[in-house]
């Protein structure tokens, strides 16, 4: 039996590869150099995204290799979790989103350039739908004595305008031309020892180019900003720009410190917008707010959803907003926990409940109803079919009002559960 030795030691009696797998590794190796991808075939296509490598620029690939694997192992290789279903299961969009956020957050001013963040921007502007930013850096303080501390902290307090600042969104919102949601905070992540209040703040200058760049934004659909100390005079000058913006439907101004001044300017906001969900958990509206909000609510403001937990309304305004949902067809949810409100709310909200029919969700949870305002609410939810939440927890309503308030309320699911099997067999909705 005769043998075949090879001079070349790394031959093989493999078979030959094809020509065609020879001719796409070459694409391969000098796709950055020659780019190849628009006149292959899907199958080749395919095959050259596994082969890429992650590493290549983004210049080179961003607008030429379309979504699939080759993003698919971009994301897998820079993050250890990677949930495509938030990003429209698009891995190119996540990529992006994902990438802008991780230079904004690490955005310092005065020492990261401008250009970092527009060159970016020019390779992405088509994919990012969303920007939630974790954390916002401010500028570098240079080392100092107590003294210089001192008198740079009085400095500060004089003149919060021009010395802490943040990241400068008027130059990046107005080029996002597919931006539909923005989630802000403005804080610093795992600052440790270097703790200050400032870094957890939005001062006027943030304010003022914030605002100016929620205007440019056309397309934004959700703002949702807090934890920032935004007071009343920020509120206003945001709402100043947000009036009349074509697009808006859902803002989130929560964990912040505004009072019934900013109240007063949602007021308009409500009555110069689309809104549909409005959320100011965790602010300082007391009974004028309240009213001011409820003033728009009479008007029928497209408004679905309401949230004034954890604020001070107390009884004044939360009955003033239950005599606005009198005449109010288009509110749906509205949370009322933690106001101060008493039985006298409860008596204001029980009349709703009897004649409004788009209320579906009412929550008056940590206030102090008692038991007449329980029984008031039992009695409403007896002749209502509609309210599919009415949490009355931690309020001091009897047990026998509450009862028959979740069996009102359990009725009323079974009912609407019903209703929506029934649309469902005949076509109106995809699924029940």
């Amino acid at each position: 039996m005769r043998r075949i030795i090879a001079e070349d030691p790394a031959w093989s009696l493999t078979i030959v590869p094809c020509l065609s797998n020879i001719c796409l590794q070459c694409i391969v190796n000098n796709f950055e150099e020659r780019p190849t991808f628009e006149e292959l075939p899907p199958i080749q296509k395919d095959l050259i995204q596994e082969r890429l490598s992650p590493s290549l620029p983004l210049h080179v690939t961003a607008n030429l290799v379309p979504d699939g694997v080759y993003w698919k192992r971009c994301c897998k290789q820079r993050w250890d979790l990677c949930d495509v279903s938030h990003y429209g299961h698009s891995w190119k969009r996540m990529f992006f989103e994902r990438h802008l956020e991780n230079i904004i957050e690490l955005f310092i001013p005065d020492v990261t350039q401008p250009k970092t963040v527009l060159n970016m921007v020019q390779l992405c502007k088509n994919y990012v739908k969303r920007l939630d930013i974790a954390q916002l850096l401010p500028p570098i303080k240079e080392p100092q004595g107590e003294k210089e501390e001192e008198e740079y902290e009085s400095e500060l307090e004089i003149d919060n305008e021009g010395c802490m600042h943040h990241f400068d969104f008027s130059i990046l919102l107005d080029k996002l031309t597919n931006l539909e949601e923005l989630h802000l905070v403005y804080k610093v992540k795992q600052c440790g020892m270097n703790f200050e209040w400032t870094m957890f703040e939005m001062t006027e200058r943030d304010c003022e180019s914030l605002a100016k760049a929620l205007k440019s934004c056309k397309t934004l659909k959700l703002l949702r900003l807090h934890q920032s100390h935004v007071d009343d005079k920020k509120c206003r000058l945001l709402v100043k720009h947000l009036l009349d913006h074509p697009s808006l439907r859902q803002l989130d101004f929560s964990h912040n410190q505004i009072g019934d001044s900013g109240a007063r300017a949602i007021g308009k906001l409500l009555t110069r917008s689309n809104l549909e969900v409005l959320n100011m958990c965790d602010n300082r509206i007391s009974a004028p707010g309240a009213k001011a909000i409820a003033h728009a609510l009479s008007k029928n403001s497209p408004l679905l959803s309401l949230n004034l937990r954890l604020n001070r309304v107390m009884d004044e305004g939360a009955q003033a907003i239950g005599k606005a949902l009198l005449s109010n067809t288009t509110l749906s949810h509205l949370h009322l926990g933690g106001n101060y409100v008493t039985w006298l709310t409860a008596f204001a909200l029980s009349k709703v409940l009897a004649e409004n029919k788009t209320m579906r969700s009412i929550n008056l949870s940590c206030n102090k109803l008692g038991e007449v305002g329980g029984k008031a609410l039992a009695e409403a939810m007896s002749h209502n079919s509609s309210v599919t939440e009415c949490d009355v927890r931690l309020t001091e309503v009897d047990e026998q009002s509450a009862s028959s308030i979740n069996t009102a309320v359990w009725e009323n699911q079974s009912l609407e559960r019903k209703e929506k099997a029934q649309q469902w067999k005949a076509g109106h909705i995809s699924n029940p």
